[in-house]
């Protein structure tokens, strides 16, 4: 089976996940005061139409700090969805540390620098033993790009498992490694797509994972009597775009074992839960017990600087790695490694995975008790600073409100508190606040969402 066609129904022309919420229109154009209207058409000309914008109202950052931002009209903002600022926006010891290394040095990695090897040590020391290689790249598709060459490689098969609302990046390989964009993009031929494990819709975590095993067996076997060989699964250990499915620590390890009693690698995209936003351990996979052959990274390791890097068992990489020379101009150049290195110092010297531990179980107790006053809140789930939750038509039946979830962002955009949705309905507030959110932010967000809500009578 290739990608489902109940997958491609469901989605249509690409659907509302590919902009990732609402996205200003032409029509909402009149909303706006006439500075915005002209920067808006001045941005379209000039970017063309694949860009898109949040919100019918969009908004227009000039400077943040922590996990506050400030609009052109000095309004603040509290963003609960940041991954990319992940320590905070403008975070002093990133600026730091990128300022100091521009001062003396940016050149590639074809030239010895300490910063390069010192800071792949580190990072590698934050890892299982086995991942004992790393490769540096730019951006997240890059190197989930690279990872699924590697895999081939390493295996020999074409075909890998994905999940239904998996993104991965946007080069040409990833994108059709990425169901999300199923309609707008082609899915690769060889590509498995089964469903995330539902925790809010199966009787248990327990359930949910026995479910995740049944379909990832099912897709290795279709793999193996097709011929295209059983390359892997590429996975977000915490469903991120798939709806938030962070389960317990282990519900989805019997999946990821069986991968690899079939012969087919782990490719761990860490580019959302890692870097200790799920308070339970320092990368995603880490809450499952299991190992991977390759783990890739990005938005979050460099707090907004250009960084993204691979980790590998040597004995994966070396197929790939002996049959050709990889070179990326700007990957690991002295600057990034000095922002990426800060992000880890900080991570360590500020306790922000303990931080985000303790932070994201009373967020999501207030949201709970938040629950009480809203049928419409239908779950509340996730790990650390990670957090999804579900609006609901109806609770008994467990039926997704897109339109309400959609009313909702802009309702809490307008009163200055930003985020997105996620799940192949849309019906899930994605909500993923840089680690500098603190229990002080916790009322702010609670009484927005409470008062949005009861706008639109939910």
């Amino acid at each position: 089976m290739t990608l489902s066609e109940s997958t491609t129904t469901r989605r249509g022309t690409g659907g509302a996940s590919i902009l990732d919420g609402n996205s200003f229109s032409a029509a909402s154009a009149e909303a706006l005061a006439p500075r915005e209207r002209e920067l808006v058409a001045r941005r379209t000309r000039a970017l063309g139409p694949a860009y898109r914008l949040f919100y019918q109202r969009p908004v227009e950052l000039v400077r943040g700090s922590g996990a506050h931002i400030e609009d052109a009209d000095g309004r603040d903002y509290l963003d609960l969805y940041n991954n990319v600022a992940s320590l905070g926006h403008a975070h002093p010891a990133v600026v730091d540390a990128v300022t100091r290394q521009m001062s003396a040095l940016n050149t590639h990695t074809r030239y010895l620098h300490e910063n390069i090897v010192d800071y792949a040590d580190d990072l590698l020391s934050t890892m299982p033993a086995a991942l004992d290689q790393v490769m540096f790249v730019c951006t997240g598709s890059e190197a989930n790009d690279l990872a699924l060459r590697v895999g081939r490689e390493h295996t020999g098969g074409l075909a890998y498992i994905a999940t239904s609302e998996a993104y991965h990046g946007n080069t040409a390989l990833v994108s059709a490694h990425s169901p999300s964009l199923a309609g707008a993009e082609r899915m690769d031929p060889a590509l498995r797509v089964i469903d995330p494990p539902d925790t809010y819709r199966h009787a248990s975590v327990a359930e949910a994972g026995a479910a995740f095993l049944a379909r990832v067996a099912h897709a290795i076997d279709e793999i193996e009597a097709s011929g295209d060989g059983l390359a892997g699964i590429i996975l977000d250990t915490s469903f991120s775009s798939d709806g938030i499915y962070t389960g317990g620590p282990g519900f989805i390890t019997a999946a990821l074992e069986l991968v690899h009693a079939r012969g087919g690698v782990i490719i761990a995209d860490e580019v959302q839960p890692g870097f200790g936003r799920t308070g339970d351990a320092f990368w995603g996979f880490e809450r499952h017990g299991v190992v991977p052959d390759l783990v890739t990274m990005g938005k979050p390791m460099g707090n907004g600087f250009p960084v993204a890097g691979m980790a590998a068992r040597s004995d994966v990489l070396a197929a790939f790695a002996s049959a050709r020379p990889y070179f990326n101009t700007f990957g690991g150049n002295p600057v990034a490694m000095a922002a990426a290195q800060a992000v880890l110092d900080t991570i360590r010297s500020e306790g922000l995975q303990e931080h985000a531990r303790v932070t994201g179980d009373a967020f999501r107790a207030a949201l709970r008790e938040l629950a009480g006053r809203h049928d419409a809140i239908g779950d509340v789930r996730g790990a650390g600073l990670y957090t999804g939750l579900e609006l609901v038509t109806d609770r008994r039946a467990k039926e997704p409100a897109t339109d309400l979830a959609l009313a909702v962002l802009e309702e809490l955009r307008e009163r200055r508190v930003l985020t997105s949705v996620c799940g192949p309905t849309n019906s899930v507030l994605k909500l993923r606040p840089p680690l500098a959110f603190a229990e002080g932010d916790i009322p702010r967000f609670v009484e927005a969402l409470d008062a949005s809500l009861t706008a639109l009578g939910a």
